[in-house]
């Protein structure tokens, strides 16, 4: 005999599936569920955490548990790819918004990921991403100007990287990348659709030229919902 808290589960998925609870809905409370189904609350938040850990529902403190969408993007890790390549092959609606675009002395944290000195000049882009009309991505980049002497807002809403091969003859060749989960900052809550989530997933990105020259450092940050993080391994033979 199956548990009651899996029968639960099983039929609000069926529910939420056959469209009874849509996306952005709020399930009932723990209360009207414990009577629905005439069992305890530690059952019901036993089925209920079930559906958040399998993507169904997301609970947000002070309103309950929320339908969410459980399409997911594929983000791949291994490749190099701007984000307006990346919306193209998921032939998705994307929007950027371009938050700050700034020319600086890199920071102590900057000087050491970049490996330059205080006194070189890096340009800081801000920039959200929108998938959908959420926005899902907050991208962090930080060029050395040394390579970038120019930047505008209208190349960093379109595609740093289009004009910085197309127009400067740049060639980026490779990149280190370090993937973490952390906790959301203020600045990721208020420029990311981010309500009721509290990990955010980081993808930190070392970019090379082709002379092996490091011109680039990137903190993309993820809203966790939304991507799957990809990757193709291929096993050598001896």
């Amino acid at each position: 005999m199956k548990n009651k808290y899996l029968v639960i589960y099983q039929e609000l998925v069926e529910q939420i599936e056959d469209g009874e609870y849509k996306v952005d809905e709020l399930l009932p409370s723990e209360n009207e569920l414990k009577e629905t189904f005439d069992t305890s609350r530690e059952t019901i938040r036993k089925a209920l955490n079930l559906l958040s850990q399998n993507g169904y529902i997301q609970k947000v403190r002070g309103k309950g548990s929320v339908v969410i969408t459980r399409n997911k993007f594929d983000f791949p890790v291994s490749g190099l790819v701007s984000f307006k390549e990346l919306s193209e092959k998921l032939d998705q609606n994307a929007e950027t918004v371009v938050h700050d675009l700034t020319l600086t002395n890199p920071s102590r944290h900057l000087q050491h990921q970049l490996q330059v000195t205080k006194d070189q000049e890096i340009w800081r882009v801000v920039r959200a991403r929108h998938l959908a009309g959420e926005s899902v991505i907050l991208d962090k980049d930080f060029l050395i100007k040394e390579h970038v002497p120019h930047l505008t807002e209208d190349i960093c809403k379109d595609s740093i990287y289009t004009y910085l091969e197309g127009e400067l003859g740049l060639k980026i060749s490779f990149a280190k990348k370090e993937i973490t989960v952390e906790e959301p900052t203020l600045e990721d809550k208020e420029l990311l659709d981010f309500e009721g989530f509290h990990n955010i997933v980081v993808i930190k990105n070392y970019v090379y030229l082709d002379d092996a020259t490091l011109f680039q450092y990137t903190e993309s940050r993820h809203r966790p919902d939304r991507f799957r993080f990809v990757d193709f391994a291929r096993r050598h033979q001896s």
